[in-house]
């Protein structure tokens, strides 16, 4: 048991690190002007991870980045790699060598246990393993001992521990598809848990709480902490299910739902050791706000993030977020859009979310132009390039685009340069759904006349025993 203790916590102390290298080989791929320093730093990081392969990924990356005409024949080129920062071999041989001696101590332990058909002892190895070939890079053999270790699930609480490691994985992956189907197993594993455990404690408190490898968080804090209620072991698990949910359907690209699940995450306590291992608090608010902007309302983006004191936690890790809100919130759309702009490349070097960056922009402007000539019966172009800090042709081809799309109904002057919105015949509409109603009606009455003409005359087909029909329906094959 001993052994167990020791593999996971060197695993979970390399999580972190891992996160960090991805994100920095991301900026590396993206940002030429800081790829050198991105370049460093990771390294550094490698040094302290389990996995020298990460150095490769990283050389491979800067040389493609390196190798783009556009850096390459450019007044600034990049500096060689090799020049910048190099992996000390004898660690790689030293990192290479503990990795294998663990490897094939934790396949002997698995072999062994296996062989005694010790069951916990076998979930245990298999979940061992899996954090090993994580910590070492190695995902789809740390899938396939997590997925491995179900069968000797003795608890749901085991389950829920295995699903939530698979969920750390697949984020780590960035496999938004595959998320939501441990989420599932998850809150129905939670369930059960919360079930054995009331049912234990009310059958007179013989019942344990079962034991969760969910985090350092979930147990309450002593001292001076102890008059702060600490979050329960649901609450944490509940919160990281929901942080799942909102960053599949961001990735799939479903950002109104994506914004709602952000916005149940409980506060960053709730979330425990995932906070800073896969996501930060600040990452949280904008992925919330730009979700939030490109799908709701601006009364439900008041209420559900502006007035929201558990969302207001986050938005202090980013005070210009505040600042966007309020600017969006109060129509000053040239101001939100400037802050957007302003904060772009903290955007689009996020790794979850660099490659929605140029369709949630799309959402919001479209939803701020279309917010903005809602009171409008007819305004001139050069009126809103202003309000939005455009040209009036960037105007024009942007109000064009969102009448083709049904967005905005009205009808461009190109000439005169002015947006007229489409006049309604509110009559002739009050008029057109009277005359349908009317013919509903006529229809109806017709359908049930021929029925009662057709059971007086007994041409009725009455139905066999053990069949009902409610009363007054009439089949769609009678004619009219």
């Amino acid at each position: 048991m001993h052994t167990h203790s020791n593999s996971r916590a060197i695993s979970q102390a390399t999580q972190a690190c891992r996160t960090a290298i991805d994100r920095l080989i991301h900026i590396v791929k993206l940002c030429p002007d800081i790829a050198p320093e991105a370049f460093n730093l990771a390294v550094q990081h490698i040094h302290q991870s389990r996995d020298p392969s990460l150095y490769q990924t990283l050389i491979t990356e800067y040389e493609h980045l390196a190798e783009n005409p556009a850096i390459k024949d450019g007044p600034y080129s990049l500096p060689n790699p090799l020049e910048i920062a190099q992996l000390d071999s004898k660690w790689v041989d030293e990192v290479t060598a503990r990795n294998q001696s663990e490897k094939v101590k934790l396949e002997v332990e698995l072999k062994t246990y296996t062989n005694n058909m010790i069951k916990e002892s076998i979930r245990m190895a298999h979940r061992d393993l899996a954090e090993f070939y994580r910590s070492v890079g190695e995902y789809q053999q740390s899938l396939r001992h997590h997925t491995k270790s179900r069968e000797f699930c003795a608890t749901s609480q085991h389950v829920l521990d295995m699903c939530l490691s698979v969920l750390e994985l697949l984020i780590e992956q960035r496999n938004y598809s595959h998320l939501s189907t441990y989420v599932f197993k998850a809150e129905a594993a939670l369930d059960a848990t919360a079930a054995a455990t009331s049912s234990g404690n009310s059958g007179g408190g013989t019942g344990t709480t079962p034991t969760s490898t969910v985090g350092p968080s979930a147990a309450g804090g002593g001292g001076s902490n102890s008059k702060k209620k600490a979050p329960t072991e649901k609450e944490i698990v509940q919160s990281r299910l929901e942080l799942a949910s909102a960053l599949s359907h961001l990735g799939q690209g479903n950002y109104e739902k994506a914004a709602q699940s952000f916005l149940r995450v409980g506060a960053a306590k709730e979330l425990g050791d995932w906070i800073g291992k896969l996501i930060t608090p600040s990452d949280i608010a904008i992925y919330t706000t730009l979700c939030a902007l490109a799908a709701m309302s601006r009364s439900a983006i008041k209420a559900q993030l502006l007035d929201n004191a558990v969302f207001g936690l986050y938005i202090e890790q980013e005070p210009y977020i505040r600042e966007l809100l309020e600017a969006y919130i109060n129509s000053n759309f040239k101001t939100a859009l400037e802050l957007l702009s302003k904060y772009s490349t903290r955007h689009y070097i996020d790794v979850h979310l660099s490659q929605h960056v140029s369709e949630l922009m799309n959402k919001i402007k479209n939803s701020a132009v279309v917010l903005y000539f809602q009171p409008f019966a007819s305004i001139k172009l050069d009126r809103m390039a202003e309000a939005f800090g455009w040209t009036v042709d960037m105007v024009e081809q942007h109000v064009v685009t969102l009448i083709q799309s049904g967005e905005i109904q009205g009808r461009v002057d190109s000439q005169n340069k002015v947006l007229y919105a489409k006049k309604t015949d509110y009559r002739g509409d009050l008029f057109a759904r009277t005359m349908q109603a009317g013919n509903d009606i006529i229809s109806a009455n017709r359908k049930v006349l021929l029925r009662m003409r057709l059971q007086q005359a007994d041409l009725i087909v009455k139905l066999p025993k053990g069949h009902s029909q409610q009363y007054g329906m009439v089949p769609d094959y009678y004619p009219e």
